[in-house]
């Protein structure tokens, strides 16, 4: 009935307006990272303390991402917008003034709950101003934010944090947010849908139940390698309680009257399929981008801020990449820029499990680039390919599922790197270790060299135990390269393992326009 609406000003001038917003919310999923350790210092804090900052905000944004297309019809989709903006902003103030952790996780907090539902209502709001066969246009520039802020983020934040203080990464979203803010308000209606739906009932049960699983689920993903998984007793708990919760919540929503999320989308197969994706390619994505970072840094000595330096032409090429993506998604089938887009994924981690202790950073430039180019080919197509069989009063509710695939796929491939660089460096030091023995040539080679090295400075029994330390120090650096290397090597057989599901996507034609002037 509502199908045929359109907005009274240009999609593009929405689409720059909303974007505002957007690129600011994704941008402070990863900004703070690097400023950790300084946010710790300052506040008086241990370094495993300031990962609050980080956790509160993404536990308050997953919670808000599924109830989108319920606050939307119950306040007004351009109410909550607006709202969401304001909220977002005020709070990153109130995280800049912070004058302790506690007050810093609080304002996180507030932030986080402003931007969960201010990404999915600007997809929303996107895929509603552009017809159909323009979507991919209008995905090509969300791209821009929900793709390239993240992997920005880390090099924008060392550069602030050095140069200033770390209380500038949240007080440069005042300026943005007050536009936003205006452009907003200018520019963004609610459909005649959203309207009529205003009085949607309120699903207490649901929305109590959505919260105690996604907050324990991401609680036990953040922190559940520093508790050693299983081994602790509040992991398995939580672990206990998420599951409970999370059936809880699926029973419930689909047999209340009127349910907080819509699951019944999930009967479209387009959409199933493309949230598997979705999760899949935000592990990989946020895996790696969290991962080059850390072996730059730990391994190979770059500053904080060079290692950013080194991800930033994968944030370029997307950039660029992700225009001609835009213009071509209606003309060649998704399902080939889709096989395009995971091949290049899986080409470019290939590439990236060949690091060594001897690599220039050019090689890991080189791969980083292909990985930016492969997502633009993935992130256009697979979302228009997922959104091609809901009709415009399901984009709202659809948007919010998507966008926390997103987030859940992230934090699922952030928790996999940290837990398998811990657990596998262990096993390649214990293989390795084996060789340390007198019976091992090699070894009793470099022993006496490193011995007769240290006897310039020590006496011998020092000089042996100078000798035995610096071997085990290079043993060290060595599983854990092993580590790196295993891990890139699984993410690029991921990707290949995403192949064959993009050819589970059914082709959806839009109708023809005859059937429209009959109907008048």
């Amino acid at each position: 009935m509502h199908e045929d609406w359109k907005p009274r000003h240009s999609p593009w001038l929405i689409a720059v307006g909303v974007m505002l917003a957007t690129f600011m919310e994704v941008l402070d999923t990863s900004i703070a990272n690097v400023a950790l350790p300084h946010i710790a210092g300052s506040l008086s804090a241990t370094p495993e303390e300031a990962t609050w900052v980080l956790t509160s905000y993404l536990v308050a944004n997953a919670i808000v991402l599924p109830t989108t297309g319920w606050l939307a019809n119950h306040f007004g989709r351009k109410r909550v917008f607006m709202s969401c903006i304001v909220l977002f902003t005020v709070s990153s103030a109130l995280c800049g003034l912070a004058w302790s952790l506690p007050t810093l996780i609080m304002a996180r907090i507030l932030q986080g709950l402003g931007g969960g539902a201010m990404v999915p209502i600007a997809q929303a709001i996107m895929l509603e101003s552009f017809p159909r066969q323009k979507r991919g246009a209008a995905m090509a520039i969300f791209a821009q934010g929900v793709v390239v802020a993240p992997i920005l983020g880390p090099t924008l934040g060392g550069w602030i944090t050095d140069s200033y203080s770390w209380r500038w990464i949240f007080y440069i979203n005042l300026p943005v947010g007050i536009f936003a803010l205006f452009m907003a308000q200018w520019l963004v209606e609610d459909p005649p849908y959203i309207q009529r739906n205003k009085k949607a009932a309120i699903d207490y049960v649901g929305f109590g139940l959505l919260v105690v699983w996604l907050a324990t689920l991401q609680i036990l993903l953040d922190k559940g390698q520093e508790a050693d998984w299983f081994g602790a007793d509040w992991v398995r708990w939580f672990a206990v309680i998420s599951v409970l919760s999370f059936l809880g919540f699926i029973w419930w929503e689909f047999t209340v009257r009127h349910p907080l999320v819509d699951l019944r989308v999930f009967k479209y197969r387009n959409f199933t399929i493309g949230l598997l994706l979705m999760t899949m390619l935000a592990g990989i994505l946020y895996g790696t981008t969290a991962q080059i970072p850390l072996f730059l840094q730990t391994l190979m000595g770059y500053p904080a801020l060079q290692s950013g330096y080194a991800l930033s032409p994968r944030g370029i090429a997307a950039f660029f990449t992700t225009f001609f993506v835009g213009r071509i998604v209606g003309k060649v089938r998704s399902r080939w820029l889709l096989c395009i887009g995971f091949s290049l994924l899986a080409v470019s981690s290939f590439l990236l499990s060949q690091v060594n202790m001897q690599i220039s950073e050019i090689k890991v430039i080189w791969p980083s680039v292909v990985n930016g180019i492969a997502i633009s080919f993935i992130f256009v197509p697979l979302t228009t390919a997922t959104m091609s069989q809901l009709g415009q009063q399901q984009l709202g509710n659809a948007t919010g599922l998507y966008n926390l695939t997103r987030n859940l796929g992230g934090s699922i491939g952030i928790a996999f790197v940290t837990t398998m660089l811990a657990r596998v460096a262990q096993t390649h030091q214990a293989l390795m270790a084996g060789h340390l023995n007198l019976a091992d040539r090699p070894f009793v080679r470099r022993l006496d060299a490193a011995q007769h090295l240290f006897a310039r400075h020590a006496d011998p029994v020092t000089a042996t135990h100078q000798a035995y330390a610096s071997i085990y120090s290079l043993l060290d650096q060595q599983a854990h390269v092993w580590a790196y290397v295993d891990n890139f090597y699984l993410f690029g057989v991921a990707a290949l393992c995403g192949l064959p599901m993009i050819f589970l996507f059914k082709r959806v034609t839009a109708p023809a326009k005859k059937v429209e002037t009959a109907a008048h």
